[in-house]
């Protein structure tokens, strides 16, 4: 029942608008959405509890095209998913332009920063829509924005307010910052130095993991990680430890071995991210279970940036009647255009820099703890964008 409650909510909209025709289209049509990512080398995980998927954000994009069918059926259009995998050492670059070459408008990509601005940047994207959905780098919403590209999972920036919007409203102002070695983990660490000063929080130690355990699956390999954790926190007073790790090179090492009994967030332990296995509020447990269906397993991040990616397409499709990719494009640029994600918001796209603008939900690995903007930080246009780069500070100059 639940599922079918969720499945109703998704046609809603296109039945109450009907089939009708558009100025300058045609109902019904087959819109082609273009799939593009790279296998890329993973580091081992911390624990073998946490193998990660190899089909990651492709899944999502499936489920997303199994959904857009749904409204489909009601205005007469259909909706392709063209899949395009490039391995480790291949060029995401040829593969897109093999994507053009078919005629495909919209693309959603799985790429990383570098390649997603390489392919962002050939003659051939020009006129087409990209989707990011896999980069949080704020550079790609900032100084290296890009007109062809729309950000579906939050940025750096806006995970680091959501989190310490969180940590001031239960006025837990007092962090201890401890930052991993990677390009991601200093980003995030300046984003919440950022948002610690705009929000009121003090970083009251500000310190770099360097310590490289040994043999940590031997018999006493706890020992030694336990010791240094405690001696690396010792003689601070903090209210909350913050860690930036994306890699998970240590950060799961930290809860429970701290010298004093302080919690700890960021990239692990209390986490910031558009979707988490815990959630099941505003209909998500349907979603949960459709995509535990499909792919076997649980949704990931970007599994849902990839699902949001493809839905935004459809309801844009769906508003419009219209599959033209202009005409869709420009309507996800538009400020009619929402989309109804699971998370209690309307989500829309920023116009100045593309990105999805959207709640943050802060949980571990078994509970949806909170879900920011938090109550009592207001915005003049839209609560939303108290998280990351508001308009005044952006500096997105689209080329």
């Amino acid at each position: 029942m639940a599922a079918f409650v969720g499945l109703l909510g998704l046609v809603s909209a296109a039945a109450a608008d009907g089939p009708s025709k558009a100025s300058g289209s045609e109902p019904g049509g087959t819109a082609q959405i273009g799939w593009l990512s790279r296998v890329t080398a993973r580091t081992l995980p911390l624990s073998y509890l946490d193998q990660p998927p190899t089909d990651e954000g492709l899944q999502g994009a499936r489920l997303g095209i199994a959904d857009d069918a749904t409204t489909g059926h009601f205005t007469g259009q259909s909706f392709e998913l063209v899949e395009t995998v490039v391995p480790e050492d291949g060029e995401p670059g040829e593969a897109f332009r093999q994507l053009a070459e078919k005629g495909i408008r919209l693309v959603v990509t799985d790429l990383s920063a570098p390649d997603l601005l390489a392919v962002a940047a050939l003659p051939e994207a020009a006129s087409l829509t990209l989707f990011n959905t896999a980069a949080s780098d704020d550079r790609l919403r900032a100084e290296d924005c890009r007109a062809n590209i729309l950000h579906l999972p939050p940025s750096r920036a806006m995970l680091a307010d959501a989190l310490v919007q969180y940590l001031v409203a239960k006025r837990w102002r007092d962090l201890l910052l401890i930052v991993g070695h990677r390009d991601g983990d200093r980003e995030f660490a300046g984003d919440i130095r950022h948002a610690a000063q705009k929000f009121r929080a003090r970083i009251v130690a500000d310190k770099r993991w360097t310590f490289v355990p040994g043999a940590r699956r031997t018999d006493t390999g706890h020992f030694a990680i336990e010791a240094e954790v405690a001696r690396f926190t010792q003689g601070i007073g903090y209210d909350v430890l913050v860690v930036a790790d994306e890699a998970d090179e240590f950060g799961d090492d930290l809860p429970f071995r701290t010298f004093d009994p302080r919690p700890v967030a960021g990239t692990q332990g209390l986490v910031p991210s558009a979707w988490a296995r815990p959630h099941e509020q505003w209909g998500a447990t349907q979603l949960q279970n459709r995509f535990l269906r499909q792919a076997r397993r649980w949704m990931t991040d970007r599994d849902y940036a990839a699902w949001m990616a493809v839905r935004a397409i459809g309801e844009a499709a769906s508003r419009t009647h219209s599959t033209d990719p202009a005409a869709i494009a420009g309507f996800l640029r538009s400020d009619k255009f929402e989309l109804a994600a699971f998370k209690g918001a309307r989500l829309s796209f920023r116009p100045w820099d593309g990105q999805l603008r959207q709640p943050v939900l802060l949980a571990d690995a078994r509970s949806l703890v909170s879900v920011s903007p938090q109550p009592g930080f207001l915005h003049q246009f839209n609560e939303l964008d108290t998280l990351g780069i508001d308009r005044p500070e952006s500096k997105c100059q689209f080329h």
